[in-house]
């Protein structure tokens, strides 16, 4: 009896493989990676393998979910939690080797952006124009965001599934302002508190460039071993990048298999709207662009890459490393705006996470509450969404985050529980809220970097 025990746990707690679906489904992955393998041994554009691994892992989501009989809640299914934390493992892992060179690269990028900087270039100018951009693509954002919502008539005459969903802890701006200063350098970095590490990066490369009209014999060694170590750091990334599609595969497949496909259709008006929104405000994306002088479908075709990585490891900060590599190698923007914009963007004027979604839920939680919708609730609205954008940066949840920022700002924080439905498939949500965040960044990295005639417009029409 002991060693049936015992052998019971070996397997549901150790190995984590109880069923013979968990083994067929770790098969059929393993499966996918040799295909994904051949087309790589092949020479297929790597674009095209990431545009496949995201089809496949789409398939192999809803095929999980299908010989599952569609349940109501996955993970009470054991096979599912386990085939989850099997593809979890190469998702999530993936995304791990990516977060792993997020600190590093941000503070040896920030500090040669600041000391390979054109003297006619500063960096007040490049913060300046760079918020700026962020915060009027928030703006325009969020109007797509009310427009849609109101449209679509979220929460009117009907009560989303109530839940113990809390809201979350708001912290003042002032605080969080505050708190975004490095008074620990190397406690923001192991927090990934990457607004810090800007900071303490800016503060070492202004002192170097600066330093190194009078004492440049003796700041060389500094200066060579930044250069060394970004060579280093990006050499590591592109090593990284090249597992991408393994990765998409698994991250797309669990997020479909996890989250169910009976919770989706609860809330299918709403999934709906944010992603009319997204698509809605992907094409400004697109017209700004055409703005600034370049061929909008080239600029698709010379992103792809860290939009299907947002779109399934709904992670902004874990794309940065491909964001910038992207940005500098194929858009031809100048690599010293792509780091700074990258991390700003990263951290600041999220168009989905910080516009668009709470903009969606305010729709929702006044529809269903009878809060009367006149021109000071939109204007303070705006404002709200506008100003949490900057304030929620750099903490984790930001969704979640600006959600509670903007529902409590407006007055209807007693009215939170109210969107637990909505709350409980944030993963299906955040796929398109993410990609929208990183296009927003790059849009904007584009923007700056052509305003400062930064912009290899040969590299990016190539």
């Amino acid at each position: 009896m002991m060693e049936e025990n015992m052998e019971s746990t070996f397997l549901s707690e150790f190995l984590f493989i109880t069923d013979i679906k968990t083994i067929a489904f770790i098969a059929i992955l393993v499966a996918i990676f040799i295909l994904v393998r051949k087309m790589e041994k092949k020479k297929i554009k790597f674009s095209t393998r990431m545009i496949s691994a995201m089809g496949i892992g789409l398939v192999l989501g809803f095929i999980i979910q299908l010989v599952a009989g569609f349940p109501e809640k996955p993970s009470s299914v054991r096979w599912i939690e386990e085939v989850s934390k099997w593809y979890g493992l190469v998702g999530n892992g993936f995304m791990d080797l990516l977060k792993m060179l997020v600190v590093p690269l941000i503070f040896v990028s920030i500090i040669r952006v600041i000391i390979n900087m054109k003297d006619g270039v500063n960096l007040g100018k490049l913060t300046s124009k760079s918020l700026l951009v962020l915060l009027g693509t928030t703006t325009l954002a969020t109007i797509v965001g009310l427009v849609v919502g109101n449209l679509f008539n979220l929460g009117v005459g009907e009560v989303v599934a109530t839940s113990n969903t809390d809201i979350r802890e708001i912290t003042s701006i002032v605080d969080t302002i505050r708190g975004l200063l490095p008074s620990n350098p190397v406690q923001a970095m192991a927090e990934g508190n990457i607004v810090a590490v800007v900071i303490f990066a800016a503060f070492i490369g202004t002192s170097m460039k600066r330093l190194n009209k009078k004492y440049s014999d003796v700041i060389k060694p500094a200066w060579d071993l930044v250069e060394a170590s970004y060579k280093i750091i990006t050499s590591v990334a592109m090593t990284v990048i090249k597992f991408m599609p393994y990765a998409v595969v698994a991250l797309l497949a669990n997020t479909i298999a996890a989250r169910g496909v009976s919770a989706i259709l609860g809330v299918v008006d709403f999934i709906i709207a944010l992603y009319v929104s997204v698509a809605i405000m992907f094409i400004i994306h697109l017209i700004i662009i055409a703005l600034n002088g370049l061929n909008p479908i080239k600029y698709v075709k010379n992103v792809m890459e860290p939009l299907i990585l947002a779109f399934t490891s709904r992670s902004s900060l874990g794309t940065l490393p491909v964001t910038i590599e992207t940005l500098t190698e194929k858009a031809g923007v100048d690599n010293g705006v792509a780091s700074f914009v990258g991390s700003l963007g990263s951290n600041a004027g999220m168009n989905g996470c910080a516009a668009i979604y709470p903009a969606l839920m305010a729709i929702t939680v006044a529809n269903m509450s009878g809060t009367p919708m006149d021109f000071s609730f939109y204007g303070m609205l705006l404002v709200i969404i506008v100003i949490s954008s900057l304030g929620i940066a750099g903490l984790p949840g930001t969704a979640t985050m600006a959600v509670s920022v903007v529902i409590s700002g407006m007055g209807m924080g007693s009215y939170f529980p109210l969107l637990g439905g909505i709350i409980a498939i944030d993963p299906i949500l955040d796929m398109g809220r993410t990609m929208l965040n990183v296009n927003g960044t790059m849009v904007t990295a584009v923007t700056v970097a052509n305003s400062f005639g930064d912009i290899d417009k040969e590299k990016f029409n190539e």
